[in-house]
């Protein structure tokens, strides 16, 4: 789907210096809202059940901050805002934070640290399946985020970074499992993501096409 129509007619300019300064308040706000989090949850001020409030709350950030990086390309260029762009991979890097975050308080007070239970966990359970499936894809899109990376794999790099919109997908069926009902919140995260990948149609029948030629 092609945007022909912009919110503005001139491009809104960023500095460098702006680009810095606004890159350090994303980094300030999400770790002081990690550390407060935690802090509530020690000090008993997380609700009734503060793992479980760790765990949607970590989880539901991942997922906003997924569904934000793949909303970042199409807005830049709808307002336009090209300099946005310069924040995707920030964006995608706290969604990976955040879901590691998640994971880990699982781990940790749900299973203790108990490895071969996590294993089993993991082997056992379809939803806890997908959402582990799309935190290793998550890794595997933070690991190799770096401009060296990307050039040392070069086209390559693309194939794999395609592969958010499937971790959209896996997130989200992740989040439906757990919240046991597809309406209230997650339809509603369904429809940001149904979409998010209809603007982008054009290049997913592209990607889909060298799949059909094969036997």
């Amino acid at each position: 789907m092609v945007l022909t129509r912009r919110l503005l007619k001139k491009p809104v300019p960023l500095s460098g210096k702006q680009i810095i300064a606004a890159k350090t308040l994303i980094h300030l706000a999400i770790w002081l809202h990690i550390a407060t989090l935690f802090y509530l949850g020690v000090t008993d001020n997380l609700g009734a059940d503060p793992v479980k409030a760790l765990l949607h709350t970590t989880g539901t950030w991942a997922v906003n901050l997924l569904l934000v990086t793949l909303l970042v390309s199409p807005l830049a260029k709808w307002i336009p805002f090209p300099a946005l762009v310069r924040f995707r991979r920030l964006l995608g890097i706290y969604s990976f934070v955040y879901a590691c975050v998640h994971f880990l308080t699982y781990c940790a007070f749900e299973i203790q640290f108990d490895w071969s239970l996590i294993i089993s966990e993991i082997a056992k359970r379809p939803y806890i399946t997908v959402g582990f499936s799309a935190l290793i894809l998550l890794l595997l899109l933070t690991a190799t985020s770096p401009n060296r990376i990307r050039r040392r794999l070069g086209p390559r790099w693309q194939s794999l970074h395609n592969s958010i919109y499937l971790i959209g997908i896996l997130a989200l069926l992740h989040f439906t499992w757990s919240q046991k009902t597809l309406f209230g919140d997650s339809l509603f995260y369904w429809g940001i993501l149904f979409i998010l990948l209809l603007i982008r149609r054009d290049k997913l029948i592209k990607l889909a096409r060298p799949a059909r030629k094969l036997p």
